[in-house]
């Protein structure tokens, strides 16, 4: 039997965005690199999984380049580039890398001492 694939997303999103340009408004820049980074999520979300994952997690960084980049959960994508934008920078890096990823479960104990409560206000 052949060596298991490598099935992870071979592709990362690293891109440095430029929101300068004569011909297309600033606004319409916003909108398209959040789209492009929405797609990238989408696309990389629809890949097979490899035996043991759940879903695939995305490891994000951003910043005004690759040299001081922060890292960023994949819901603030958005928020962040919006705040680069109020902020007037020229441009920005973000990095999207994909791993797959296992989710824990919550322990049982934990569910059962939120409903109890709840049962005792009632009394």
């Amino acid at each position: 039997m052949p060596a298991a694939k490598n099935l992870a997303p071979k592709k990362t999103m690293k891109k440095t965005y430029s929101l300068i340009n004569a011909k297309i408004a600033r606004p319409r820049m916003i909108d398209a690199i959040k789209f492009e980074a929405k797609k990238y999520l989408k696309r990389s979300r629809n890949k097979a999984l490899p035996e043991g994952s759940d879903f695939w997690d995305f490891d994000c960084r951003f910043g005004r380049a690759e040299g001081d980049c922060q890292p960023i959960h994949v819901s603030a994508i958005n928020k962040t580039i919006d705040a680069a934008d109020a902020s007037g920078v020229d441009g920005f890096y973000l990095e999207i890398l994909p791993r797959a990823a296992t989710r824990s479960k919550k322990p049982k104990a934990d569910a059962d001492s939120d409903a109890q409560p709840a049962a005792d206000d009632e009394a």
